[in-house]
C-alpha cells in the first residue's frame, strides 16, 4: 500500500479453463437468474501443476532450513511438496467444494461465485461473509453447518479475480467496489431487503465499506479484523498511543508483502502465475506466522486443507489478479481503508494471534463503530473460522441474535 498517515490502516491483507457442470436456476426470491455451479477441474489441468510440482528445484537451504525467521520455511516446503505429489487428492476436495450449493452471477461486468446455504428455521437472517488474501471460500467451510444450524442462511462469495469469481479486465478493483458488488448480490440478486455482514482480513474491509455504505440494509456487522479509524493526536489515549508505536513496528516486520502488492502487482503477478511451488510458497508462510500455531501447522490445519486453499488459487489461474485486488484497495481508497464512521451495530471478536495492526485498543474501536459487542477470544489468529470454527460461529450467533 502507499505510504499513509500512522493512523491509518495498513492490513497485512473470465475463470481459467474449468470444466464446469452448469444447469439454470432462479433463487427463490431473486429477480435476476443465477446459475448453478460446481468445481469441476479437467484432470490435465491438475496433472500439469503436479508435474510442475514434482519437477520444482528448491533452493538451498541457507542457515536453519526449519526456521521461519526469514518466510517460508524449507524444511516445511519439503514436506509440503512430498505430501502434494505422493498423498493430496484434489478430487476429494473437490468433493468438500461441491458439499454446499454454489452459483454464478452476472453483477455488473462479473460473474460472482457465491455459496448460498439456506438456514434453519422459519425465518433464517442472511449473512453474507467475506474472505481475504490468501484466504479463499473454503474458509467458510466448516463453519458453514454450524450457522445454518443456528438459523443463518449463510452466503459466501469469492471476491473477484479470486477462485471461481471472475477477473477484472480494465482495470484493478478494490474495496468499495466489492461492497457494491456485494450489496446487489444480497438485494438485487437474492431478493433480501435486510442482512448481516461478517469479514475478516481483506473482508473486514469490504465489509466496513458494506456497512457504510449502505447502513439502511445492514442488520449488523461483525469483524475478526478491524480497519481502524484515524484520530486527533490531541485526543489519543495512552493506550492507543502504545497501540499505535507497536503497530508501526509490526508493519516494518510484517507487512511488507502488502507494500509490494499494493505497488508492484505486476511483477509479483508473473513472479508466481503458473509456478506452483512460489505460490505456495507465498500463501503457506502467511498461513503458518498468522495463525495461532505454535511451531507447525497441525494441528490447526490439515496438510489437505491448505493444499486446497492454495489449489484453488492454481486451478483458476487467479494467484495475479488476487494480488491486484491489493491495488484496487490503494486506488479505491488511498490507503484509507476506514470508510468513515459507522452507524449500524458491530461487534468484534478479537482472536489473540491476529494481525496486530487491525487489533486496535476497544476505545478506538468505539470512536468509528457503533460498537455495542467486544470479545476477547481464548485462542485463534487470522483466519478465525478455518482455525475456530466453534468460537467463531457462537460469537456470530451470539450477536446477530441479540440484535
Amino acid at each position: 500500500m502507499a505510504t499513509v498517515s500512522r493512523r491509518t490502516f495498513i492490513l497485512g491483507i473470465a475463470c481459467a479453463p474449468l470444466l464446469l457442470r452448469v444447469s439454470r436456476v432462479t433463487a427463490a426470491s431473486s429477480k435476476d437468474a443465477a446459475s448453478a455451479f460446481r468445481v469441476r477441474i479437467p484432470g490435465a489441468k491438475v496433472e500439469h501443476i503436479l508435474s510442475q510440482v514434482r519437477a520444482a528445484h528448491l533452493p538451498e537451504d541457507i542457515g536453519d532450513p526449519k526456521s521461519w525467521q526469514f518466510g517460508m520455511s524449507y524444511s516445511a516446503m519439503r514436506d509440503i511438496v512430498h505430501y502434494w505429489t505422493t498423498s493430496y487428492d484434489w478430487r476429494k476436495s473437490e468433493t468438500e467444494l461441491n458439499r454446499y450449493p454454489q452459483f454464478l452471477a452476472r453483477i455488473e461486468d462479473f460473474q460472482i461465485h457465491f455459496y448460498h446455504v439456506r438456514g434453519e428455521g422459519s425465518r433464517p437472517v442472511p449473512l453474507i461473509l467475506t474472505h481475504g488474501w490468501p484466504g479463499s471460500v473454503y474458509e467458510f467451510h466448516s463453519a458453514i453447518p454450524l450457522l445454518t444450524r443456528q438459523g443463518f442462511t449463510v452466503v459466501v462469495p469469492s471476491l473477484p479475480g479470486f477462485g471461481f469469481s471472475s477477473k477484472p479486465i480494465a482495470k484493478p478493483v478494490g474495496p468499495v467496489t466489492t461492497a457494491r458488488l456485494w450489496h446487489k448480490l444480497m438485494t438485487e440478486v437474492l431478493g433480501y431487503g435486510r442482512y448481516g455482514i461478517q469479514g475478516g482480513d481483506l473482508g473486514c474491509i469490504v465489509s466496513a465499506h458494506l456497512a457504510f455504505q449502505h447502513s439502511e440494509n445492514a442488520i449488523g456487522l461483525h469483524l475478526n479484523l478491524v480497519p481502524p479509524p484515524g484520530k486527533p493526536d490531541s485526543e489519543l489515549s495512552a493506550e492507543e498511543r502504545d497501540w499505535l508505536k507497536a503497530s508501526q513496528e509490526f508493519r516494518a516486520r510484517e507487512l511488507d508483502y502488502f507494500e509490494e502488492q499494493a505497488h508492484k502487482p505486476a511483477t509479483v503477478s508473473l513472479a508466481l502465475s503458473d509456478n506452483p511451488v512460489g505460490t505456495a510458497g507465498w500463501i503457506l508462510e502467511k498461513f503458518k506466522i498468522w495463525s495461532d500455531s505454535g511451531d507447525r501447522f497441525e494441528p490447526t490445519f490439515t496438510k489437505d486443507e491448505l493444499l486446497t486453499d492454495v489449489m484453488i488459487y492454481l486451478v483458476t489461474g487467479s494467484i495475479g489478479s488476487s494480488v491486484w485486488f491489493y491495488r484496487g484497495l490503494l486506488d479505491e481508497t488511498g490507503g484509507k481503508t476506514f470508510p468513515g464512521k459507522v452507524t449500524v451495530p458491530t461487534a468484534v471478536a478479537d482472536f489473540p494471534k491476529d494481525l496486530l495492526n487491525g487489533r486496535p485498543p476497544k476505545s478506538l474501536i468505539e470512536y468509528g463503530y457503533n460498537l455495542v459487542r467486544y470479545t476477547k477470544m481464548p485462542r485463534g489468529g487470522h483466519f478465525a473460522a478455518f482455525e475456530q470454527r466453534e468460537l467463531f460461529s457462537a460469537d456470530v450467533a451470539d450477536f446477530f441474535h441479540s440484535l
